[in-house]
């Protein structure tokens, strides 16, 4: 195989902001492509500050194994992805995006779109959410109302979290989701979720610190809502331990290394009863692609990534209120843009 590589900086369409205070205005990502004969796979990884992985770190892996990325006699993606895995034990990210691309590689190769390899068909998939992030009140209703859509994700985790989401229930009755991205307290918690519950929110994504797991016993056996891991739930070894102290997790391709651990977690998840979202990581659509092959194994996914940018590196998804549909034949259905 041959392996190539580009750093990508993605403005947002809105200054993007998390609890903590933590604001993005631009996505840094790196993209991959590696070429077998006539077929080409693309990969994405986004780099996530408080993950310590940045795109450089990426890069400069890439260009200390490069001749060992690209000498692999690739039979099934599943095996080059340990393969990856030992070679690049402390890299995740990196790994996800070459696993990414070779699974497109491997369904180009075999004409056939992921799901289908999966043995998926493409019936009642969920719809995708919206993300709002932290902002003025005013702002986040802007945001709102210049995207109707049937179902918002509600960044939270300040003061006013309350007072936040009955000014937003003012303006629409779609659907909302709540992310407190580990940001409140067991005593905030069992006091707000309660009251979301009455201003219409569907769940509640990682309420309390990745590590408060006595805390999430807690509030599990006492939430009137579902509550879905995210930071507490990276890897495959986090999906048991989620067990009896969330109602589901949530899958992230970057964080987990890619589409071949995700397939074990979703296999897991339902072992243990979970239930199932994936999301994004402001992702283009080379990324968002992977997630929507997914879609008919989830109950909930969060794939808005290039809805929430003002450029995009791919073509092939549609967005229509909250329905997804993917435009090519095989791998993960999408094209690259930036190419020329």
């Amino acid at each position: 195989m041959k392996l190539y590589y580009w750093h990508k900086e993605i403005p947002f369409q809105y200054p993007f902001t998390i609890s903590g205070g933590r604001t993005k205005t631009h996505q840094p990502t790196l993209i991959v492509a590696l070429q077998l004969g006539n077929f080409v796979g693309f990969g994405e990884a986004p780099a996530i500050t408080y993950y310590n992985i940045t795109v450089e770190d990426m890069i400069a892996d890439i260009q200390k194994k490069q001749p060992f990325i690209e000498k692999f006699a690739l039979t099934e993606p599943e095996r080059y992805w340990h393969y990856l895995h030992h070679l690049l034990p402390n890299n995740p990210f990196l790994v996800a995006a070459l696993d990414i691309a070779c699974w497109d590689l491997f369904g180009k190769m075999k004409g056939k779109r992921l799901h289908q390899l999966w043995n998926t068909g493409w019936t009642e998939t969920p719809l995708t959410d919206y993300t709002i992030g932290i902002d003025s009140v005013e702002k986040m209703i802007e945001k709102m109302q210049a995207k109707p859509w049937p179902i918002y994700k509600i960044k939270v985790g300040t003061a006013d979290d309350i007072e936040m989401i009955e000014a937003l229930r003012k303006h629409t009755d779609a659907v909302f989701r709540v992310d407190a991205n580990a940001a409140w307290t067991l005593e905030e918690a069992l006091k707000k979720i309660p009251i979301l519950k009455d201003l219409g929110v569907e769940l509640v994504e990682q309420p309390l610190a990745k590590d408060n797991w006595d805390g999430m016993k807690k509030l599990f056996s006492e939430s009137p809502l579902p509550l879905f891991a995210d930071e507490s739930c990276v890897f495959e070894k986090d999906v048991e331990q989620c067990a009896d102290h969330f109602h589901g997790i949530n899958i992230k391709l970057t964080k987990c290394s890619g589409i071949t651990p995700a397939i074990r977690m979703i296999a897991k998840a339902r072992e243990l009863n979970l239930k199932v979202m994936m999301g994004c990581m402001n992702e283009t659509s080379i990324g968002s692609a992977a997630i929507a092959n997914f879609l008919p194994q989830l109950d909930f996914v969060d794939m808005d990534g290039p809805l929430l940018q003002t450029e995009d590196m791919g073509k092939g998804i549609d967005y229509d209120f909250g329905k997804i549909t993917i435009a090519g034949s095989a791998g993960l259905g999408v094209e690259p843009t930036f190419l020329g």
